[in-house]
């Protein structure tokens, strides 16, 4: 098998129109691999080679790289000074020179060189032309059809790319099969040993973020948006909105009317999975309230030096204020920034803080069957003074 140069010219058109590669690129692995094999069949492997090839009549021509030497003793990488002169004037001992040759044929096996290069140099030079496309893309969401399931790792072909979507940025519970379509967040363009990857996600939180904007026009004029969100993918997520303009309710405008908005995304995402739209308070206090939802709050008290926070609610709230394993009071710490530290309410009496003017003192204790040491004294001692006053009366 020989390489034959007028149809090899022809196929470096017909590659770039069905690779969508240009032309340039693609005559460019073609000389390069031919270079390597002109160091098979007619030079030495550490030859400096260069090749240039005329796609319009097949014409191969190489320039080799040698040094001017008075007494030539490797003809791979050195030319005499007398046959130097007769390529270039005024050239002296110790110039380089590019010695010029036409080449007709390759033999079998640097045809087989040549070939092996020019599929593997278009592999990359295809998949780093794609990908560069998709840089401008990153942190949006694109539409993209299952190609195959790896293990935990599915494949989604976007457009004429291939990224991969890792078990980390699945949607929880959410199953895959070629063939699908789906949208995806473009997440990253990771750069490694076997060349550019796609990665893409449909189970961080700025996938649920893209998905409200193609539903909430109102996020593109300005007038509200979306502060921060805590998502665990598949299960419930709890985002804080925002208005911007007195009077529009930003909860209503992320719901719509009927729950249309809020329902078309939850379709995308997972009809398993909640989502909790709550108001954006600067007021930390106001925040956390408002983060719990639907839970009734009676009192916040924060440590801002820690970033801890004690919340007190009713004792039939507290189950709501938790949630299932935690998930209502934990998403909720992560929205807000605080740790939150659900404790039962109790009212236990009342003092005067300004005259006429009374005040309730709420006392907050973690729940327990138990009593302090304390408190069980104090209740012996009123037994017994009751006691000694009723034996008095007697």
């Amino acid at each position: 098998m020989e390489l034959d140069m007028k149809q090899l010219a022809l196929a470096i058109r017909t590659i770039a129109e069905e690779k969508n590669l240009p032309e340039a690129a693609v005559q460019e692995v073609v000389e390069q691999a031919l270079a390597a094999a002109y160091r098979r069949d007619y030079g030495e492997r550490e030859q400096e080679v260069k090749i240039t090839m005329n796609l319009n009549n097949g014409d191969v021509d190489a320039h080799i790289s040698k040094e001017v030497v008075d007494k030539v003793e490797n003809p791979a990488y050195e030319i005499s000074l007398k046959d130097a002169g007769v390529m270039q004037k005024n050239i002296k001992v110790g110039d380089t020179i590019d010695v010029h040759e036409s080449i007709k044929s390759f033999g079998r096996v640097a045809a087989q060189t040549a070939k092996q290069v020019i599929l593997q140099k278009l592999r990359e030079s295809e998949r780093e032309i794609i990908v560069s496309e998709y840089e401008d893309k990153i942190g949006t969401v694109i539409n993209g059809v299952v190609s195959r399931i790896e293990g935990n790792i599915v494949r989604v072909e976007v457009g004429k790319a291939q990224a991969i979507m890792p078990k980390s940025e699945q949607i929880q519970g959410e199953r895959y099969y070629p063939g699908q379509r789906l949208k995806v967040f473009l997440k990253d363009v990771e750069r490694g040993f076997r060349g550019p990857q796609l990665v893409v996600s449909r189970g961080n939180a700025e996938f649920v973020e893209w998905l409200f904007r193609g539903e909430v026009p109102e996020m593109e004029s300005g007038s509200v948006e979306i502060k921060d969100i805590a998502r665990e993918s598949g299960v419930r997520s709890k985002i804080a909105v925002f208005s911007k303009v007195p009077g529009v309710d930003p909860v209503g405008t992320f719901v719509g009317g009927h729950g249309t908005r809020v329902n078309a995304v939850m379709g995308e995402i997972s009809d398993q999975e909640k989502i909790d739209i709550v108001v954006w308070d600067e007021d930390p206090k106001k925040f956390i309230i408002n983060s719990l939802s639907p839970t009734t709050v009676k009192d916040v008290i924060i440590d801002e030096a820690n970033k801890k926070c004690r919340v007190l609610v009713p004792e039939d709230q507290l189950s709501i204020a938790i949630g299932k394993g935690g998930q209502n009071v934990r998403l909720a710490s992560k929205l807000t920034g605080y740790e939150l530290d659900i404790e039962e309410f109790s009212e236990n009496k009342t003092v005067e803080t300004k005259k006429d003017s009374p005040e309730k003192v709420v006392a907050a204790k973690p729940k327990t069957g138990l009593k302090k040491k304390s408190d069980l004294e104090n209740s012996l001692l009123e037994a017994i003074e009751a006691h000694g006053e009723d034996a008095e009366t007697k």
